[in-house]
């Protein structure tokens, strides 16, 4: 944990999406350290005229390589959460070509009592994690 949804405009080859899941995977376990089979990611590819994404002001524009990551997740740090930010940032622009103009990240807080990873079980609350 933490879960990962992406939303992305249609148009990415099969292996361009699965090159942006496992560099945001590797963001995700060096910011929060998390095991290495802690995964969870949702892609939802859409149509590029339901996505509008402005700039707040901020005066740069995006393109059709828009990324919007919504992170579900237990309380993180701030220095954990500008960790995870920065890292993504720059990782996507290596090995994806995603400029920082082009990535939209939202934090979604809960508390551990929120998650079940299977069997209808509260792990953390119950123990098992």
């Amino acid at each position: 944990m933490p879960l990962l949804q992406f939303d992305i405009i249609k148009g990415r080859t099969a292996s361009e999406v699965k090159t942006l899941l496992d560099v945001a995977h590797r963001a995700v376990l060096t910011a929060f350290e998390v095991p290495e089979r802690d995964r969870y990611q949702i892609v939802h590819e859409n149509q590029s005229h339901y996505m509008v994404f402005q700039d707040t002001g901020l005066g740069f524009a995006r393109s059709d390589k828009l990324v919007v990551v919504r992170v579900f997740t237990s309380p993180r740090s701030e220095e954990q959460k500008t960790y995870f930010m920065k890292i993504l940032a720059e990782e996507f622009q290596k090995h994806c070509g995603i400029g920082g103009e082009d990535l939209f990240i939202s934090f979604i807080t809960n508390s551990k009592g929120d998650w079940s990873f299977g069997f209808g079980e509260a792990q953390y609350l119950t123990g098992t994690l």
